[in-house]
C-alpha cells in the first residue's frame, strides 16, 4: 500500500503542478477563456491513464498460466524503467518547469490555439497517469493485494489533488527540491522490489537461472495469507522467499540508483556568480 500511496501521490503531484501551474497563468494574464481547455486535456489524460491500466489487467486475465509469468515480469522491468527515468528527470526538471511551461503556454495562446493549450494539459497528465498505470499494475501484482493496492493509490492521488488544489489558492509553499529527493529516495526501494518481483516471475519459467537458490526463508516467519505477510508484501513488495539473484538485484539497484540520484550535479563555480542560498519552492 506505502508504495502506490507513494506513486499516487508522486505522479499525481507533478500533474497537480503542471494543471495549477498553467490554470494560474492563464488567471493571472486574463486569459480565463482558455482554462476550459486545460480542463479538456486534464479530462482526456485521466481517461487514456484507466484504459491503459484496464488494458493491462484485460491482457493479465486472458493469459495461460504459461504466459502470464512472462507478461508480469515485462511489465514489472518496463515499470522500473518508467519510474527511473521519472526519478531523474523530476530531479532535472524542478527547478525549470514553471517558467518552462509558462514559455510554452504563451506561444500557444498568443496563436489563438485552444488545442494547444488542451494539448499542453492532456501531455503532461497522460505521460503521468500513464506511468502510474504501468508501475500500480506491476506493484500490485508483485505484492498479491490488488484492492490495498488500490487504496494506497487512490490516497496518494487524492492527496496530490488537495496539494494541487493548494497551490492553485497559493495557500501553501512546498520545497520542490526537498520533496522530490525524499519521495524520490523510497520510490527507489519501492521500484527495487518490483525488479525483484520481475526476476522472480522469469526465474518461474526459467527463462533467469538461479530460480531454486533461495537465500532468504521466512516462510515460518511470514506465513501466506497472514496479517503480517499482508502488510509487508503491501507496503515492500517483500515476499517469504528471495532468491540471490533477487537480493543481489535490489540491493544493486538500490545502491546505484540512490549513488546517481543522491549526487550533486557538478557545477564550476564562476567568480562573478552569487551564491544559491534560497531553496526551491512553488506558491502558484
Amino acid at each position: 500500500m506505502l508504495g502506490n500511496y507513494l506513486i499516487g501521490l508522486r505522479e499525481g503531484l507533478e500533474a497537480a503542478l503542471v494543471v495549477s501551474i498553467l490554470v494560474t497563468y492563464l488567471v493571472r494574464t486574463s486569459r480565463q477563456q482558455f482554462i476550459r481547455f486545460v480542463t479538456y486535456g486534464v479530462a482526456t489524460a485521466i481517461g487514456v491513464s484507466i484504459i491503459v491500466g484496464t488494458i493491462l489487467q484485460l491482457i493479465e486475465d486472458s493469459l495461460s498460466s504459461k504466459v502470464e509469468p512472462i507478461f508480469a515480469g515485462t511489465i514489472s522491468f518496463l515499470a522500473v524503467g518508467f519510474v527511473t527515468w521519472m526519478i531523474f528527470w523530476m530531479k532535472k526538471s524542478a527547478r525549470t518547469i514553471s517558467g518552462d511551461l509558462r514559455g510554452r503556454l504563451d506561444v500557444a495562446v498568443i496563436a489563438g490555439s485552444g488545442l494547444a493549450v488542451a494539448g499542453m494539459a492532456f501531455a503532461a497528465v497522460a505521460r503521468e497517469g500513464a506511468e502510474t498505470a504501468v508501475f500500480f499494475w506491476a506493484a500490485a501484482h508483485a505484492s498479491g493485494h490488488e484492492w490495498i493496492s488500490l487504496a494506497g493509490l487512490l490516497l496518494g492521488l487524492l492527496t496530490a489533488t488537495a496539494l494541487g488544489v493548494a497551490f492553485y489558492r497559493s495557500t501553501i509553499k512546498l520545497n520542490l527540491s526537498t520533496f522530490f529527493r525524499v519521495t524520490g529516495v523510497l520510490l527507489t526501494v519501492v521500484a527495487a522490489g518490483v525488479l525483484a518481483a520481475g526476476i522472480h516471475e522469469f526465474q518461474e519459467i526459467g527463462w533467469i537461472p538461479g530460480g531454486s537458490h533461495v537465500v532468504l526463508d521466512l516462510t515460518n516467519q511470514l506465513p501466506e495469507g497472514s496479517a503480517l505477510a499482508t502488510v509487508m508484501s503491501g507496503l515492500f513488495n517483500l515476499t517469504a522467499q528471495t532468491t540471490a539473484l533477487q537480493a543481489v538485484a535490489w540491493f544493486a539497484y538500490i545502491v546505484v540508483v540512490l549513488a546517481l540520484f543522491l549526487a550533486k550535479p557538478a557545477s564550476p563555480e564562476l567568480p562573478s556568480a552569487k551564491p544559491q542560498t534560497a531553496p526551491e519552492s512553488v506558491s502558484v
